[in-house]
């Protein structure tokens, strides 16, 4: 199968909030949106996509606590659907560099354990260095969430350490991957997908 990553438009509206309500359906934590999870609540498609258009001013997100970023649609090209989201923040903050990191990311609960989030991974770390410039990127994860520690260290992740998120109270690990080396070592895996 085939994916990529597509920049969030308003042709996708429906699509988008159905892979919302999918994860409410399985009572199952999001990843990755952006925000765009707040859309479940007070926000609409309509201002989330205007507030990622703003994301990529460093002011705008400095003035809301925020670090710059764009967030991606994972799209299986076989059926044209959101099968995962990807934000990729750049020019952290110091807090975002302890516990957050660069890229946040998930697969919709029904697509999970197939491999695609390593897919979605590779896609970001390709955006990350080409896109953003970045040479390595800091993610991290609940040591409970196994699939998310298993994706980060088969696309390289290297284990800096483990500490209690004061955010959350949870423990967590902090891993960061090195994008050119990563991109390369995996291309031969990853490149059939793409």
């Amino acid at each position: 199968m085939k994916f990529y990553l597509e920049t969030p438009t308003l042709k996708r509206k429906e699509d988008a909030l159905n892979y919302l309500k999918e994860h409410q359906e399985y009572d199952s934590d999001i990843n990755g949106t952006g925000g765009m999870d707040e859309c479940l609540d007070e926000l609409t498609y309509e201002n989330w996509l205007e507030i990622q258009d703003k994301m990529t001013n460093e002011k705008y997100a400095e003035s809301i606590n925020r670090c710059p970023g764009k967030t991606y649609f994972l799209i299986r090209k076989e059926d044209n659907k959101i099968i995962g989201m990807i934000n990729i923040r750049y020019n952290l903050t110091e807090a975002m560099l302890h516990f957050g990191g660069h890229i946040g990311y998930g697969i919709r609960p029904a697509e999970r354990r197939k491999g695609y989030n390593k897919i979605n991974l590779y896609l970001g770390l390709i955006k990350a260095k080409e896109e953003f410039n970045l040479d390595k990127v800091m993610l991290d994860c609940s040591v409970d969430n196994i699939g998310s520690n298993k994706t980060i260290k088969a696309l390289g992740g290297i284990l800096e350490r483990c500490e209690i998120d004061p955010d959350d109270n949870t423990l967590t690990n902090v891993y960061w991957i090195n994008t050119e080396s990563s991109i390369k070592k995996y291309n031969h895996i990853y490149s059939k997908h793409i």
